[in-house]
């Protein structure tokens, strides 16, 4: 065979790919581990440390300046880990969702991903597909392409395959064959062959990068930043009013700045963009493994607030494997297939609906007629025209030609069908009745028509033809296993699940009682098309089930629904269904069977187009941000006894308690605590029992900041009892120190217990967080490494920890950990525990 008919080998296409590299435009977003360790060497707490081993340098101490230079070391490693790994987790998504290609190599056609797309291979694409790379068309059918990527040009325009011409020119015009990357396929299906990939590509010459996941800056970031803001500026205030009154009072002024630096990075929450993008990352990659992808990241933000779920029926909520269950020919209905001879009309009926299907076909109920079909076979049969659905004609038809002559085969909707055969009113009102029987039975019901035409000029469209009715043909798409179940968790979790499709009324009725979707009513495409938006939108509320919608219409039901005050949730898989997606507050592609367009619509992707994860990733959502509240309030909290206890010694005129090197070692806790032990706890237990989440709730309200510093205060408290009672019983001033921080280093275990529920302490300690004991073993290795050897013991200015001074940390920890449980619960009763605050 030809090259352009058997596309290149695998052996040259991977050579070309090693050669020429990846069908790949430049990641501006893409952020290499140099450009990483310089975003974390500008974070505040990195210049802090740096200050002050500066300032130990200055005082001639240069152990000190060694420690906090080797904790700031440490500090950058710990964050340039946790970034790389987010940025490593980003890339592996970035893979996941790059669209795939249609090639042909070595004969066969195969799906590779579009970054293996190489110069020289023969592609398909078919409409709603993006074209993967420059291509010149070979052969096509009706191929109309919107180039305004690249012209600016809203209207598509028409390509023509052509087999001499070699050479691409310029994007623009009527009636060429060249195919650019990233332009859309509106309709029709060809083959091209591949003459520039990646940056070699029209679209690559001019530095645009489309695909991979954008990175928009969300509410919560900006809640985040500016919160670090406030806190920020209040730290620079009371650092400066700390420095200007000791260095006055007391005149010194190298301790008041110590004590300045100290308290600075007591009190900045610099963990806050840090335990976002990780926790966004992180959550992308949980929901990946529910075969979900993020597009994003503010969907993760908005999962747990949709009120209302939108769903596909076919392919999302069912199997999307069709087959032929019942037929109706001559006024009989017979169920397919028979118990006993299937009547010749029937099979007569089934072969015409077959014919009238694609010879190869993907749809899966053109795939159920070929599998049920049984064609004569005649000799020199060809296809010699095709009819498309068209807008406002969902039918499609096509000519056979043969020694006989020509056959017409039609199969559509049987409303559009019967009107192409011009029936009289009785017998289209018997047709439409056995319709009716057979929707009821959930099949979905298509009408097939023949026609024999002359010689002569075939018509532009199907009415041109003496159309005569053959009969009806019934076809089932099972529900996927577990719907049902979903449904209902939905529901127990407030969101009110709505079937869209474009089947007939009592198909969608049936499918939507098995899988549980009864409450509200139905409405109709055209009852639809017939209500004002304001209608539409008091109407929306009581509506469970829209049939016989056309894509188009997707889009005044989201917009419907949202001025009604919903929160919704969208799927969709056509071209058409983009506007809809867009416009939804999440918008939902199928992976398996959507359009590219579609997808790069969406907000999230379905590898599986399962309904049921769906719900799996509405509840990670939940999950993610209950759990993002739980480490943010942790942030907060922990920085009230740190500020504290940097803030009282001076103030009292005792001894700076806590040093740089003492916050440093603190901050080597809270960093991996919030960000990952957070991060891997599992969801509460009433996860999908509550109402959706507010929408314009925020993450830090004023109650919620309330409760975190009174949890701080609960800390605080015990470790500077204990401070006091060491001192009262005669402890030396180093192990004093040695005491309470040991007091407070336990007492912010016990506050990372109380934050990872929503419960009681009790309820914490009964779920399972491997991470959390592992992070539990290590800081109590550490700490007691620091206070058992010697040089370390020396470096943090502690004396040896007596039995007694051990017996003081436990027992104030405990008080402490006793405190934050009884707060919780007073807290509960008056309406302020944290997610009520």
């Amino acid at each position: 065979m030809p090259l352009e008919e058997t596309g290149l080998s695998e052996a040259v296409a991977a050579e070309r790919l090693r050669t020429e590299g990846p069908n790949l435009l430049p990641d501006p977003d893409h952020r290499g581990l140099g450009r990483i360790l310089i975003e974390v060497l500008r974070e505040p707490m990195f210049l802090l440390l740096l200050v002050g081993a500066g300032l130990y340098l200055i005082l001639g101490d240069l152990r000190e300046a060694l420690v906090l230079a080797a904790f700031a070391s440490l500090s950058v490693g710990i964050a340039v880990i946790q970034e790389f790994r987010s940025e490593r987790v980003l890339q592996a998504l970035r893979d996941m969702t790059n669209p795939q290609a249609t090639v042909v190599r070595d004969g066969a056609r195969r799906l590779i991903p579009s970054q293996e797309v190489v110069r020289g291979d023969l592609i398909a694409i078919a409409e709603g597909e993006r074209a993967p790379a420059d291509a010149i068309l070979r052969s096509g059918h009706g191929v109309e392409i919107d180039e305004s990527l690249l012209t600016g040009e809203s209207a598509p325009v028409r390509k023509v395959a052509s087999a001499q011409i070699t050479a691409m020119s310029p994007p623009g015009g009527e009636d060429t064959p060249f195919v650019f990357s990233g332009s859309l396929l509106v309709r029709g299906q060809g083959l091209g062959v591949v003459t520039a990939t990646g940056i070699r590509s029209e679209i690559g010459k001019i530095g645009k990068a489309i695909g991979g996941i954008e990175t928009l800056p969300t509410r919560l970031s900006q809640e985040t930043k500016r919160l670090v803001r406030i806190a920020g500026l209040a730290a620079v205030v009371v650092c400066a009013t700390v420095v200007l009154l000791l260095g006055v009072v007391r005149g010194a002024w190298m301790q008041a700045l110590l004590g300045g630096v100290s308290i600075g990075m007591s009190m900045l929450p610099e963990e806050f963009p840090l335990v976002l993008t990780v926790f966004m990352v992180m959550g992308a990659w949980r929901i990946s493994k529910a075969r979900v992808l993020t597009r994003r990241a503010t969907a993760i933000e908005t999962l747990g607030s949709a009120t209302v779920l939108c769903t596909d029926k076919t392919g999302t909520l069912t199997q999307n494997r069709m087959s032929l269950v019942s037929a109706w020919s001559n006024g009989a209905l017979v169920e397919w297939p028979a118990a006993t001879a299937t009547p010749d009309a029937v099979l007569d009926l089934v072969n015409l609906g077959a014919l009238a299907s694609a010879p190869h076909p993907f749809d899966p109920m053109e795939m159920a007629f070929h599998a049920s079909a049984r064609p004569a076979d005649r000799p020199g049969r060809r296809l010699e025209r095709t009819y498309d659905l068209a807008p406002g004609c969902p039918a499609m038809g096509q000519v056979w030609t043969d020694t006989d002559g020509r056959q017409v085969t039609v199969k559509g909707a049987p409303e559009t069908v019967l009107k192409l055969c011009g029936l009289g009113e009785a017998n289209s009102q018997s047709v439409l009745r056995a319709v009716d029987e057979m929707a009821r039975r959930g099949a979905r019901v298509l009408a097939v028509a023949q026609a024999c035409p002359d010689d002569g000029a075939l018509p532009e469209t199907l009415d041109g033809f003496a159309l005569r009715f053959i009969g009806l043909v019934g076809l089932t798409d099972p529900l996927r296993d577990g719907v049902p179940e979903a449904v209902v968790e939905c529901q127990t979790a407030g969101v009110r699940v709505v079937m869209i499709t474009g089947d007939y009324p009592s198909t969608a009725e049936a499918i939507a009682g098995l899988a549980g979707i009864k409450d509200g009513v139905m409405l109709t495409g055209s009852e639809l098309r017939d209500l004002t938006d304001a209608d539409l939108a008091r109407k929306v509320r009581d509506v469970s089930v829209f049939a016989r919608i056309l894509p188009d219409q997707k889009l005044r039901i989201v917009q419907a629904l949202k001025a009604a005050g919903e929160v919704v949730a969208m799927t969709g898989d056509g071209v058409n269904d983009a506007p809809a997606l867009k416009a939804a507050d999440i918008g939902i592609a199928m992976g398996a069977r959507g359009a590219d367009v579609a997808r790069a619509a969406a907000d999230l992707v379905l590898l599986d187009d399962d309904f049921g994860a769906i719900v799996h990733a509405m509840r990670l959502g939940r999950r993610i941000y209950d759990n993002l509240q739980k480490a943010m309030g942790f942030v907060v909290a922990v920085h009230v006894p740190i500020a504290g206890l940097a803030i009282l010694p001076l103030a009292l005129g005792l001894p700076i308690f806590l040093a740089p090197a003492h916050i440093a070692f603190l901050e080597m806790i809270i960093d991996p605590v919030c960000s990952l032990v957070f991060e891997a706890e599992t969801e509460e237990g009433d996860v999908m029992r509550r109402p959706p989440r507010a929408p314009a709730r925020r993450l830090f309200t004023a109650g919620g900041l309330t409760y975190q510093a009174g949890q701080g205060l609960c800390v605080l408290a015990p470790v500077a009892a204990t401070y006091a009672v060491a001192s009262a019983w005669g402890m030396a001033e180093d192990a004093v120190r040695a005491t309470a921080f040991l007091t407070l280093v336990l007492s912010i275990l016990g506050l990372i217990l109380a934050n990872r529920s929503f419960g009681s302490v009790i309820e914490a300690v009964a779920r399972p967080n491997r991470v959390f004991g592992l992070i539990t073993v290590g800081v109590l290795l550490a700490v007691f490494a620091v206070m058992g050897i010697p040089t370390l013991r020396d470096l943090f200015h502690f004396g040896r920890l007596p039995p007694k001074g051990l017996l003081f940390a436990v027992v104030g920890a405990a008080g402490g950990l006793i405190l934050l449980e009884l707060f919780h619960q007073v807290s509960h009763l008056i309406g302020r525990s944290p997610q009520r605050a």
